[in-house]
């Protein structure tokens, strides 16, 4: 679901978050219209607006988790599970958590990955969101779900600054909502 849907319809604080973004041509490969969130970071008050906008959408439903997806949900994550008062929890690459790690693997648009996270980072039933900065084939997110699912928890959404107005792999998501800020710019090339 697109914030403009949920209440959000003509918010200024999304005409901000989406001016922003600035788009890659071409990067990391040919082809893909890469969404560069770095650019969003330098302009504090739309920063602000995107951790606000997601800090709303979750303060009263009783979230104890925000996992973040490596590396562009670190940066939203921590913020937010501040202002909620949840836990971060840093879903990784491979090979960079030490100590035991439980691992999903997953297709990406353009390729292969994996995450990883520490076995004792969440609890059985506890409540869990998961942010990244772009849902696209929904692979990512979907290797998130599993791992938080392994764990017991429950996720109650994943959330995503940009998105695809279809997620080609929505149905990856295991029935799981997905709440996204802005579509990508650039769209009649992505």
């Amino acid at each position: 679901m697109f914030a403009a849907e949920n209440g959000l319809k003509g918010d200024p604080r999304l005409e901000a978050i989406s001016a922003a973004i600035r788009v890659v041509p071409d990067f990391p490969k040919k082809g893909i219209m890469f969404q560069d969130i770095t650019t969003l970071l330098l302009d504090h008050k739309a920063f602000k607006h995107t951790v606000d906008i997601f800090v709303d959408r979750y303060k009263d439903m009783q979230i104890s988790v925000v996992a973040g997806v490596e590396a562009r949900g670190f940066m939203f994550g921590p913020s937010i599970a501040l202002a909620i008062g949840a836990k971060f929890v840093p879903l990784r690459k491979p090979g960079k958590l030490p100590g035991k790690v439980i691992s999903e693997s997953y297709e990406l648009e353009y390729g292969h990955d994996c995450l990883e996270m520490h076995v004792d980072a969440v609890e059985p039933r506890e409540r869990v969101i998961i942010i990244d900065d772009l849902a696209a084939t929904g692979g990512t997110l979907s290797a998130a779900i599993s791992l938080m699912e392994s764990q017991g928890a429950e996720v109650v959404e994943c959330a995503c600054v940009i998105g695809l107005p279809e997620v080609k792999g929505q149905h990856k998501l295991k029935g799981k909502p997905l709440y996204v800020l802005v579509e990508p710019s650039g769209l009649d090339k992505f």
